[in-house]
């Protein structure tokens, strides 16, 4: 009866996972039904008001969509397009004006190093761990467009289902194949075994129905703008950089400078 230890691990992964989606959901809900009422025009809380009207930078954006690393990537393609900073399909980066518009770029110039040549992924590794991103996060978070990190969102609960779902998989597996007669049919035990990855399935499909999308980085209040931004117009430099932010590098057109971005392979050994 070993099988049924396994069977009682699989349903606490599944239950403990989607009760958590559930509570991040409701919690999703909540707060985003208090924004909305909040913007309606309650009163005392000013600053709803002021963030329903508000436009996005677009390191704000980036940060929102794709976190700490899509605003390094933003700073690089805004900073290769205007030709202060080559990017090439290589995976090397060069810099030709040394002076930073704003301190995001300045934290990209000083990720390259002194040499002012470098591998594109260590920039923006480092260019996405400084200073500046953080203030900025903070600043996200202090006005309510951002969940602060290590916060209990939908998009983590999600990911815990989803690793529950493949937990219980794994686990039917081992008690159809154990060795030796169970004492209850192999089919039947299958059976058992379904009933929470059926559980966990069905969570990702009400979840992906209902309060899709789910990010890990912008709160309720801040995907409305996300939504808001990316209804506006395109054709212009700004509108570029925003689908950038958006959507991360994939939105690039320029074969040369997404080739730049999706280089793989490894630095020549001197």
């Amino acid at each position: 009866m070993f099988w049924v230890l396994l069977l009682f691990l699989a349903w606490a992964f599944a239950g403990t996972a989607c009760a958590r989606l559930c509570l991040a959901a409701v919690r999703t809900d909540a707060s985003d039904a208090s924004d909305a009422s909040d913007a309606a025009g309650v009163p005392d809380v000013p600053d709803a008001q002021a963030v329903a009207g508000r436009d996005l930078t677009l390191y704000e954006a980036a940060f929102l969509s794709g976190g700490p690393a899509r605003v390094a990537d933003v700073a690089l393609v805004s900073m290769a397009r205007e030709r202060r900073l080559l990017l090439a399909h290589t995976g090397w980066a060069t810099v030709v004006d040394p002076r930073g518009r704003d301190e995001i770029e300045q934290s990209v110039i000083g990720a390259i190093g002194p040499a002012g040549q470098s591998r594109i992924a260590p920039v923006r590794r480092r260019a996405a761990d400084a200073e500046a991103v953080r203030r900025l996060a903070d600043g996200l978070v202090h006005a309510g467009l951002a969940v602060r990190e290590g916060s209990d969102t939908v998009a983590s609960a999600v990911r815990q289902v989803r690793a529950a779902a493949l937990a219980v998989a794994v686990l039917g597996s081992t008690a159809l194949l154990l060795p030796g007669d169970t004492g209850t049919p192999r089919p039947l035990v299958g059976a058992w075994f379904a009933l929470p990855l059926i559980l966990t399935l069905s969570s990702l499909a009400i979840a992906r129905f209902e309060v899709h999308p789910y990010s890990p980085w912008a709160s309720p209040a801040g995907q409305r703008l996300l939504r808001a931004l990316t209804g506006k117009p395109a054709g212009d430099e700004r509108s570029f950089l925003t689908s950038v932010a958006v959507r991360g590098i994939r939105a690039i057109g320029e074969p040369e400078l997404r080739a730049a971005f999706t280089h793989r392979d490894q630095p020549l050994r001197e």
